[in-house]
Formats: C-alpha cells, sequence, structure tokens
C-alpha cells in the first residue's frame, strides 16, 4: 500500500495538496488524528478493501495527538511494513501572515491573536518532522493551480488525469442549470416536438437526432462550436479545471439539445472521456395544441 502524510505549516496549502492526490483517484482524509493511523491503516487492509493508495493531512490542528505523529509513523512502518512518504509544505512568515489576514483565519496556536507567535511556535514543532520529510515545497509566491502542479511534480501521485467533461441538456422552460460553466442555446434549430411521431420521443433516439441534424444550420453550427471547443478545452484544463460543464438548451430539454449533448460527447468521448447528462429529457412533453 502506498501512504503519504501531507503536513507543514498552517496556511501554507495542505487543503490545495491534497486536492493533487484526490484528482489521481487516493483515498483522502483532512486532519486525521495520528493516534487513529495505525487502526486506519490495519482497515485498508482488511481483506475486500479497495485502498491501495491513500493520502492524510496530519497537522497541529490535531492538538495534542499530534505530538504522536512520529512514533505512530514508526508503529505503521515496523507492523504493517508501509513506508509513509512524508510531504511538508511551508511558507515565508510574511506569506502566511497574509494569508491569515486575507481568509480571516484563526491561527491554531496563536495566543490573544498573535499569529506571527503562532507561526514561529508551530516551526519549533514541526522541526524534526520537517527534516525527515521526503519531500518538501516551499508555497511562498504560488497560487493555488501553482502548488497542485508542484506537488504532482514532486510527489508524482499518478498519471495527471485527463479534465472530466459532461456536456449536459436541459430546456429552457424549465430553468436554467447553475453548475453550468459554459452554455449554448440551439432554439434556433427546427423543433422535431412540432412533428407528431417525434413529439413524444427524445434527440437520443436516431431518427430524431437526424431531423434535427438536418436542419440548414446545423452542420455549420456544429463546426464552428466544436472549433470553440478545441481552443477553449485544453486551456480550462492547464488552468487547473477537473470537471467542466457543458449546457446546451432547448426549449423543453428533449429533443434539440439532447441530440447535440450526445453528437458533442461522442466527439470528445475518445479524448476527454466526455459524459452526457440530459436533466429534462425524461419530462413529460407539453400537449400541442390542435
Amino acid at each position: 500500500m502506498e501512504l503519504t502524510i501531507i503536513t507543514g505549516l498552517s496556511g501554507a496549502g495542505k487543503s490545495g495538496a491534497i486536492g493533487a492526490f484526490e484528482d489521481a483517484d487516493y483515498f483522502c482524509i483532512d486532519n486525521l488524528p495520528p493516534r487513529l493511523l495505525p487502526a486506519l491503516v490495519d482497515l485498508f487492509e482488511l481483506e475486500g478493501s479497495k485502498v491501495e493508495r491513500a493520502a492524510l493531512v496530519c497537522d497541529v490542528r490535531g492538538g495534542i495527538w499530534f505530538e504522536d505523529l512520529a512514533r505512530e509513523l514508526g508503529e505503521v512502518q515496523k507492523a504493517d511494513g508501509i513506508t509513509p512518504r512524508i510531504l511538508f509544505l511551508e511558507a515565508s512568515d510574511d506569506a502566511l501572515l497574509r494569508r491569515f489576514r486575507e481568509t480571516r483565519r484563526r491561527h491554531p496556536l496563536a495566543e490573544g491573536g498573535e499569529v506571527l507567535r503562532g507561526i514561529e511556535r508551530e516551526r519549533m514543532l514541526l522541526a524534526d518532522l520537517r527534516d525527515r520529510a521526503d519531500v518538501v515545497i516551499d508555497t511562498t509566491g504560488m497560487t493555488p493551480w501553482d502548488l497542485r502542479e508542484a506537488v504532482a511534480r514532486e510527489m508524482a501521485p499518478g498519471t495527471r488525469p485527463h479534465m472530466q467533461v459532461t456536456f449536459s441538456s436541459f430546456g429552457f422552460k424549465h430553468g436554467v442549470p447553475r453548475e453550468a460553466d459554459l452554455m449554448f442555446d440551439v432554439r434556433f434549430l427546427r423543433n422535431p416536438h412540432y412533428v407528431a411521431e417525434f413529439t413524444a420521443r427524445t434527440g437520443m433516439e436516431a431518427d430524431v437526432a437526424a431531423y434535427v441534424a438536418a436542419d440548414p444550420g446545423y452542420a455549420e453550427f456544429m463546426a464552428r462550436l466544436e472549433n470553440l471547443l478545441d481552443f477553449v478545452l485544453p486551456l480550462y484544463e492547464a488552468e487547473g479545471k477537473r470537471h467542466l460543464v457543458v449546457a446546451i438548451g432547448c426549449t423543453g430539454g428533449r429533443h434539440r439539445s439532447v441530440a447535440i449533448a450526445e453528437a458533442l460527447a461522442a466527439r470528445y468521448q475518445s479524448d476527454l472521456g466526455a459524459t452526457t447528462a440530459h436533466r429534462d429529457a425524461g419530462k413529460p412533453p407539453e400537449v400541442r395544441g390542435t
């Protein structure tokens, strides 16, 4: 089993670091009391457990139990034959002070609101642990995305996964999806709802999708949309986006938007493992007027 312990100074970015491991499908726990470490490892090693890689944050938030970390790491290594990797995060005093001011968080070792004194105490408490760390990353001046890249580079937590893209269809009359990162309106295409044989069906069916694709504006729209997506998707991924929702809307969310979401997912499935979600496709169609 691969076990990584993430520790270091408060405000140095441990929450951001564990995100890099979550992206690589590690089992992650934040703020684990060290005394629970041996029992947790035993749980991971039970027959049937699917946990092969874990990343755990242990820091001074654990209070009096944090002092047990070095001993518990030794116990795990002795009893289970596992040598945990230690990632230690630090930053300059000025950077830490600025972060605590910006977030208005309380330093766990600050007494009477004296953040700098708390930082000094924490550096002394963590000195030995820093010395035995496998990797030390100074996050001064790093953005959250810089930190994730540094963690992935230094700790190599698996191959960096592709950004996940979901093409989600919806109907405007049912409301706009709040989770959408990009949104496109396809109500300019002819509507299968007004074809009697298509009314009660959806754009997931081949002949309905073919009807949508036969619209004179369809081919050019799809070509321009795919050119845009080809340009922006790599930029979102480079910026650190891990899940992108591209919402496609039509009136009812049953025909045009569904057909186009399916077509786009097929186009990007091999490169990005794109998936679809059809929010309103299962809702009953309105009865057409006579």
